[in-house]
């Protein structure tokens, strides 16, 4: 009897052991069941959540001519996507984030960086002029977000970035054309016409500018190689606003053909002292100053016959993946609703969006970044610009599109037409009228 407290002591320690040990079991239980509804609830948000599209271009600021039909193609996007998009047999609502980084790189890395860490958006996507284009591309880079890009070209958006091409990037990849495309263009165009083939170059110190006259990838080796003779007096400083030394030194040697990259206010600068000092050449061939018909009308008659690229026109032969329209009926479409004459980046900016549609909809996990980039390498998408692949040329990060040379014509409305005059190259893209020397040059 004298052990008798001892046994039921030890007998409640047992019982109460037993019953901890099934308490922590059933804890463990609906832990596990808990969790596992979480898991559900996660995976059915998951299925249908918001999916997220951040998109930086500068609105405001010296380049916010590149974005002006950004309203309108936002809004045709928008109108598209407002039923939501099938990825993975699962309907996701689709957002558009929209950022400008109001012409300064310093902005557009920061809204980038925003957009990613604060937003967390699910894909990057940027436009116009390598200002825009390389530093939100950084951004995306760095913190594994897919990101495709266009408007600026691809040697100042891939070696501007630092690109290697045996090694290239993960995240980030970009639709245009390239130096070396541009120099062709040019160059066919400027055969078509008797000239001393003397041609002056008014290349700025930046990213378009340092890319153009690079003596190993940009223009200086092509002209060499089809005969014509270069006049370079170096990399001005953009904001320069004096084109005297040029124009003395271009006149000095002859020059009867003129080429550049320049913003259209700093072409309108120089080509009015050029008139102001008497400098006539026979061709003027300018990259980005003369993309814009409002900054060609600026120029009064002087800028008849002024020629430059041509990225995409109402008169190149393709469709937009999203809407089944023509080139020719966007265009007619946005100068109906703005009452403004189309420009060149509304083609790529529509584009932009409808190959990242394309991608999202081959998208076979949403919620992995790894899945979203390979879906964009696989790409093999018929865009409102032509085709884009990334199929590894001319490096890994890029895809080319057709390039052809225009020239800007007097007509009654609107004043001056942006018309195909040499598409050698590209032939599925029809010229529309022959080149011709500068309204002024036997002046």
């Amino acid at each position: 009897m004298t052990n008798a407290p001892e046994i039921d002591k030890s007998l409640q320690n047992t019982m109460a052991e037993v019953s901890r040990r099934d308490f922590l079991r059933g804890s463990a239980s609906l832990a596990l069941l808990t969790s596992a509804g979480a898991a559900g609830c996660r995976k059915r948000e998951s299925a249908n959540r918001l999916v997220k599209l951040g998109f930086v271009s500068p609105r405001t600021g010296s380049l916010a001519a590149f974005s002006e039909a950004d309203p309108f193609v936002l809004a045709g996007i928008r109108k598209a996507l407002a039923g939501g998009l099938i990825i993975s047999g699962n309907t996701h609502p689709v957002e558009i984030i929209e950022k400008d980084s109001r012409s300064d790189p310093n902005r557009a890395a920061e809204v980038a960086s925003d957009l990613i860490k604060t937003d967390r958006v699910d894909m990057m996507l940027t436009a116009n002029t390598p200002e825009t284009v390389n530093p939100v591309s950084d951004q995306a880079e760095i913190n594994g977000v897919p990101c495709i890009s266009t408007d600026a070209p691809w040697q100042p958006y891939f070696f501007g970035r630092g690109g290697k091409a045996e090694q290239g990037f993960d995240w980030t990849y970009h639709f245009f054309w390239g130096t070396e495309d541009l120099a062709a263009v040019y160059t066919n165009m400027w055969a078509s016409l008797p000239t001393n083939k003397v041609v002056g170059a008014l290349w700025g110190n930046d990213n378009d500018g340092n890319s153009f006259s690079d003596p190993r990838q940009g223009f200086p080796p092509i002209l060499a190689a089809k005969g014509f003779k270069l006049i370079d007096l170096g990399r001005f400083q953009p904001g320069t606003n004096d084109f005297s030394a040029q124009i003395s030194a271009f006149k000095s040697a002859r020059v009867e053909i003129l080429t550049g990259v320049l913003s259209p206010p700093a072409f309108a600068t120089f080509w009015s002292q050029a008139a102001q000092q008497g400098f006539r050449p026979k061709i003027a061939t300018m990259a980005k100053a003369l993309l814009f018909p409002a900054a060609v009308e600026s120029l009064g008659d002087r800028a008849d016959k002024l020629s430059t690229e041509v990225w995409w026109s109402p008169n190149h032969p393709f469709r937009s993946g999203v809407t089944g329209q023509t080139a020719f009926e966007f265009c007619a479409e946005y100068e109906k609703q703005t009452g403004k004459q189309w420009a060149q980046p509304i083609g790529f900016k529509h584009a932009l969006f409808g190959v990242a549609i394309d991608v999202l909809k081959r998208t076979k996990n949403i919620d992995s970044p790894q899945a979203i980039r390979d879906a964009i390498v696989a790409t093999k998408y018929n865009s409102i610009v032509g085709p884009v692949s990334w199929s590894g040329i001319p490096v890994k990060n890029v895809c080319k599109t057709p390039l052809v040379g225009g020239q800007w014509v007097s007509g009654n409305k609107p004043h001056y037409n942006l018309l195909v005059v040499n598409d050698e190259g590209e032939k599925e893209i029809p010229t529309q009228a022959k080149m011709q020397p500068l309204a002024f040059a036997g002046d």
